[in-house]
């Protein structure tokens, strides 16, 4: 298989994976890789049940495609993000507690230690734009920066990267588990949140976590 082959297969897996976790339904959700000085990118309208490798549509930073198969309607996030970041991969899905935070306009705030592990103290919540749109993704460009690694999306849902698709799929999954928990937390009460010494702790304590190579 060659490495075109492989990235259009990682991302039809990603997208049916998407749906089997509850993160997307239906035709919503997108994902990309960066590739070459463009990316590869999921097709608008098809589901991820008939989703095949083929349908993949490489599209410039510009949105320059060719094909028969129309790039996602979120493409610009997706250039956006690879020409503001690192990133190798972007991930967009409509999971059920992150969207009914983005409906709020809502952060989810510093009220547990794995939220420092997308990039600050908080993960943030891009301010309103249309969907498609490319006020939309500035909106998202600025909400991120170069810090966070997600955000939510307001009234919308939530985007993630990560240096290839399974990373950012990953961290798409786990900022849905936080936002439950978030969620959870304040149907019981108003949630303490870590202060910004305690946050230092934590950053410490994330830079040796993991399997680390022997002295």
């Amino acid at each position: 298989m060659t490495n075109d082959a492989a990235a259009r297969m990682a991302l039809v897996e990603a997208s049916r994976r998407s749906v089997a976790i509850g993160l997307n339904s239906g035709t919503v959700g997108n994902f990309s890789l960066r590739h070459g000085e463009g990316m590869l990118i999921t097709p608008t309208g098809i589901a991820p049940d008939t989703l095949a490798p083929e349908q993949i549509v490489a599209v410039d930073l510009d949105g320059a495609w060719i094909g028969d198969w129309r790039p996602s309607s979120e493409w610009a996030i997706h250039a956006r993000l690879y020409a503001t970041t690192n990133a190798g991969a972007v991930v967009h899905t409509h999971p059920d507690h992150c969207v009914a935070l983005a409906a709020l306009r809502r952060a989810i705030p510093l009220f547990h230690y794995m939220v420092a592990g997308f990039g600050g103290s908080e993960i943030p919540c891009a301010d309103y734009a249309c969907f498609g749109s490319a006020a939309l993704a500035e909106t998202v460009v600025a909400a991120m920066g170069t810090t966070y690694s997600a955000c939510l999306m307001a009234n919308h849902g939530a985007v993630t990267i990560g240096p290839d698709v399974g990373t950012a799929l990953a961290r798409a999954e786990k900022l849905e588990t936080l936002a439950r928990q978030y969620v959870l937390a304040r149907s019981i009460g108003e949630p303490v949140l870590l202060t910004q010494a305690e946050l230092v702790d934590v950053r410490a304590r994330y830079g040796t976590y993991g399997q680390q190579a022997k002295r």
